[in-house]
């Protein structure tokens, strides 16, 4: 959803930017906040504190990464087609996220 609002947003619309970034800045903490929840509940107490330090870690850097790589998109097209990407992948793990919880559902 806020890929497609940042998408469609006239480019002088402060007050839609600032919703769009709003809601992607909610998602970005609520997936945060609900990874964590599973990694804690995932891992055993011995090696919780190096697991998580360790994903922390590669989140910051994938969140580096990512600020840097989507301004060589924005730089080569537009805000546009960055905002409709980062949508389009983020539907495309919603299959991804079904068929693994079918798996464990059958497992269970």
């Amino acid at each position: 959803m806020q890929g497609l609002l940042a998408a469609v947003a006239p480019g002088d619309s402060l007050a839609v930017l600032i919703i769009a970034l709003a809601l992607l800045g909610l998602g970005w903490n609520l997936g945060l906040i609900s990874g964590t929840a599973m990694i804690v509940d995932a891992t055993h107490p011995a090696t919780r504190a190096k697991t998580q330090g360790t994903i922390d870690v590669l989140v910051g850097l994938s969140g580096a990464a990512g600020g840097a790589l989507s301004g060589m998109v924005v730089a080569q097209s537009s805000y546009a087609t960055l905002s409709l990407a980062g949508g389009t992948l983020a539907l495309a793990l919603v299959p991804v996220m079904i068929w693994y919880l079918k798996k464990n559902a059958r497992a269970s």
